[in-house]
């Protein structure tokens, strides 16, 4: 007898939600844009939606949501709602939603709000402009509310496109915390080291994460306020994560994500509590005063197909991977194959463990189109 899920994770790739809510004891259904072969595994249902331009269309997910066993679910969302705030309004409509209210990450995914409210707070922020008014190379153009980086170039021509905004390009190395809010207060979960993995079209491609990164001593206590003040102006609840850029001693902050994210793989491992179940728990205004640290590190990588990539049926995976395509399938170049773990006693060397990995499972592949 198949059993009834009980909460439903819903994002462009909701495999990392399923694992979490497995991890928390929970039974999900999910609904994203791939249906892999390990989320399959995870999720009963798995629904896969049409992926046109890797966003979540409204219609055929709202048909997704009508089937019986879905209705009234519990849902969790990932990344893929932040361009469409009303779409998350339109959903909490039948069901109970365990994240940020549609308003929230309508104004924590609005770069001018955003802007305006750090600074009233003494954020450091890059400035955000509508229109291009500096040297070639100083912005960035951004699209509001998406996710990946692929979507980041720099700027070219005077004004920003209907959607999308410009922001100051700041140098520096991507750190990204994240952390459980209850809406008046925030606990961190860990710090991570990020880093791209740029193509001439998309040179701030999301590339992976690696952590916990040790916070620096003089942030141990500037840190966590700044974060609890984040959550306390945005009425932030569950898990989010802040992205920064550090400068020398300078940390700038780029972005709220309000919901969980890629770091799930890096932090949701013992001794490190169920981080869904803790999410839940957050949403319903119960936030733990401390969590347990994580000593060994853990890095999740993503490889992209350098050239068109056939995946056939029967493909043996390491275990060390995730996000498995089901099978047959051809990856056209640049595209994602599947997600690559590291480990180590640092952030850097648990990258670089999954940087080996990636460049093993890149040559088997290549061979094999040989």
């Amino acid at each position: 007898m198949v059993e009834r899920p009980d909460i439903l994770v819903a994002a462009l790739s909701a495999r990392a939600l399923a694992a979490a809510a497995r991890r928390a004891g929970r039974r999900p259904a999910s609904i994203d844009l791939f249906a892999d072969l390990d989320t399959r595994q995870l999720a009963e249902p798995c629904l896969r939606l049409p992926a046109e331009g890797l966003r979540l269309e409204s219609a055929p997910l709202r048909k997704a949501l009508a089937r019986a066993e879905l209705r009234g679910l519990p849902l969790v969302y990932g990344a893929g709602f932040e361009d469409d705030p009303a779409l998350l309004a339109r959903l909490a409509e039948d069901r109970p939603l365990m994240g940020n209210r549609p308003e929230v990450v309508a104004r924590v995914k609005d770069p001018f709000r955003l802007a305006a409210i750090l600074h009233r707070l003494g954020i450091s922020h890059p400035p955000v402009a509508p229109t291009w008014d500096g040297s070639p190379g100083d912005y960035l153009s951004k699209r509001i509310g998406a996710s990946g980086g692929t979507h980041i170039t720099p700027a070219t021509g005077g004004k920003a496109k209907p959607g999308w905004y410009l922001q100051h390009r700041v140098a520096g190395h991507a750190v990204s915390v994240l952390f459980l809010a209850d809406g008046d207060r925030a606990v961190i979960v860990g710090l991570s080291r990020q880093w791209t993995a740029p193509t001439a079209a998309s040179p701030y491609r999301y590339g992976g994460a690696a952590g916990p990164w040790r916070c620096p001593e003089r942030w141990t206590r500037t840190l966590p306020a700044m974060v609890s003040r984040l959550a306390v102006a945005f009425e932030l609840v569950g898990l989010n994560s802040a992205d920064f850029l550090v400068t020398g001693s300078d940390l700038h902050l780029l972005e709220i994500n309000p919901r969980p994210g890629a770091t799930l793989d890096v932090f949701d491992h013992p001794p490190m509590l169920p981080l869904l179940g803790l999410h839940v728990d957050a949403c319903s205004r119960r936030l733990p005063d401390r969590l347990p640290a994580l000593s060994w590190c853990r890095a999740a990588a993503v490889l992209y197909a350098d050239a068109p990539t056939r995946i056939e049926a029967g493909e043996r995976w390491p275990a060390w991977t995730a996000d498995r395509p089901a099978a047959p399938t051809l990856i056209g170049r640049d595209e994602p194959v599947c997600t690559v773990f590291g480990e180590g006693p640092s952030a850097t060397a648990a990258r670089r463990h999954a940087e080996r990995r990636q460049r093993e499972l890149a040559a088997c592949a290549a061979m094999e189109m040989q």
